[in-house]
């Protein structure tokens, strides 16, 4: 069986803060239609559980596969964005946050990280979250909508490659879908699609 994690779209932020897991970040008109497209792509599969991060950007991405599947949009918190201290800061190119001291704190340990959630903790609360939707799905694929940090850990996790890494060669795009075939409890298999890729490229609104 098959679990298929699929990153939410595009998010309107024109303020271009962290916005991590604040409320009211909802899908760009981009953001919409990477969800069709990810809801195309899926389609293809037999997909018998669908369920979602409780962030409305995640719950917005799952709409399309639940209408065209007729499967009710389940929520687990353990598919939720990684906490952020930062959340809320402007961060458009990341200027500021290295300069200003007050931030100098949650930078002390980059490889845990400290400026939030472990990278560990993350990959086994998705992990797990994976492997219950798995047997939800009760023999079919389930597919899984999260976000890019959380994604990108399990998947690590999931190669046996260490969880910290370089933010800017995560292979995670919006509205893309990882997917791990399971043989009993172990994944035997990555794949990895991008079924948006030929729309107009957005903002980069983050996570």
């Amino acid at each position: 069986m098959t679990v298929h994690l699929l990153r939410h779209g595009e998010v309107f932020n024109p303020g271009r803060v962290l916005y991590g897991r604040l409320p009211g970040f909802k899908l760009s008109e981009l953001g919409e239609r990477q969800a069709r497209a990810a809801a195309d792509y899926l389609r293809r599969y037999d997909i018998g559980y669908l369920v979602s991060s409780p962030l409305e950007r995640a719950r917005q991405t799952a709409e399309p596969l639940a209408a065209d599947t007729g499967l009710e949009v389940a929520v687990d918190e353990r598919l939720i964005e990684a906490d952020n201290h930062l959340q809320g800061r402007r961060v458009a190119g990341g200027k500021g946050l290295f300069t200003d001291p007050s931030n100098w704190k949650y930078f002390r340990n980059p490889f845990r990280p400290s400026w939030g959630d472990p990278y560990a903790e993350i990959a086994e609360r998705v992990l797990a979250a994976a492997r219950a939707a798995r047997d939800a799905g009760d023999g079919r694929d389930a597919v899984c909508v999260s976000h890019q940090l959380p994604i990108v850990c399990a998947r690590r996790r999931a190669l046996g490659e260490r969880l910290f890494h370089d933010p800017r060669r995560r292979q995670c795009a919006l509205a893309s879908v990882t997917s791990l075939t399971f043989d009993g409890d172990k994944i035997v298999r990555l794949g990895y699609h991008e079924p948006a890729s030929a729309l107009p490229s957005g903002h980069g609104a983050g996570a």
